[in-house]
């Protein structure tokens, strides 16, 4: 077969041009209205995410300087205009720490049940599940912090998790199973939070006091029986 000339490339080039141009030109407006689309909807979301973080610092200098009902109102606005913000996570977690301080359990854990459910950021759904599972054992609710707390890994948290769960085990009177739960959580911990003042110097304190002899109300196995008192002298008898 013979080569094309140029001329004949270039009349077969226009003609191509002549029947498909429209759709080749629709093509191209599409890719570039979806390459400016992709840019505005960048541009968008930076600034959302600039607006929702002025806003979260709001919260914290308005919690900071006292004004403990305007920074709640301020977190609902935060909700309100920038719901799918990573920071209106982040504020509920400040605020169930106020809420702590107050002694206000029940709302602490309706914002960390919150976040623990449905927050964007992964990071912060472990950390939630374990201050929920705190609360909830401050108040009493030790079923229900073990079912937050679950039977699931925590991956970077295991140890975290394996440590509230010895305390809730331990608040039910199962100090052996607290003692079990505390042995893992120390396994998991990283050499330098076993170091003098780090995590695993408190849970060597709870350890040891699971170890001893209280542990199951009765002597440690092995130990020799304590010698019995004395008795008593007897009264002298009045002449």
């Amino acid at each position: 077969m013979d080569l094309l000339s140029e001329e004949e490339q270039w009349e077969r080039l226009k003609a191509w041009i002549r029947t498909n141009g429209v759709s080749v030109l629709g093509l191209t407006a599409v890719l570039l209205l979806a390459w400016f689309g992709w840019k505005w909807w960048q541009e968008r979301g930076e600034k959302e995410s600039l607006a929702a973080g002025a806003v979260y610092q709001n919260v914290l200098t308005t919690f900071d300087s006292g004004r403990r009902d305007e920074a709640l109102a301020l977190i609902e606005t935060l909700r309100r205009e920038h719901p799918k913000s990573i920071y209106v996570a982040a504020a509920d977690m400040v605020a169930a720490n106020v809420h702590v301080e107050q002694n206000e359990l029940d709302k602490a854990a309706e914002r960390l049940q919150r976040v623990a459910n449905g927050a964007p950021d992964e990071y912060l759904r472990p950390i939630a599940r374990l201050r929920l599972a705190r609360v909830q054992l401050a108040q009493g609710l030790h079923d229900a912090a073990l079912a937050t707390l679950g039977t699931a890994s925590l991956g970077q948290h295991e140890a975290a998790r394996l440590e509230v769960r010895g305390d809730v085990l331990l608040a039910r009177g199962e100090r052996e199973a607290a003692l079990k739960e505390y042995q893992a959580a120390r396994e998991q911990l990283p050499a330098v939070e076993l170091e003098s003042g780090g995590v695993g110097e408190l849970l060597d304190l709870k350890i040891a006091d699971l170890s001893g002899p209280a542990l199951a109300g009765a002597p440690t196995p092995g130990a020799p029986a304590p010698a019995p008192a004395p008795a008593e002298p007897a009264a002298a008898t009045t002449p």
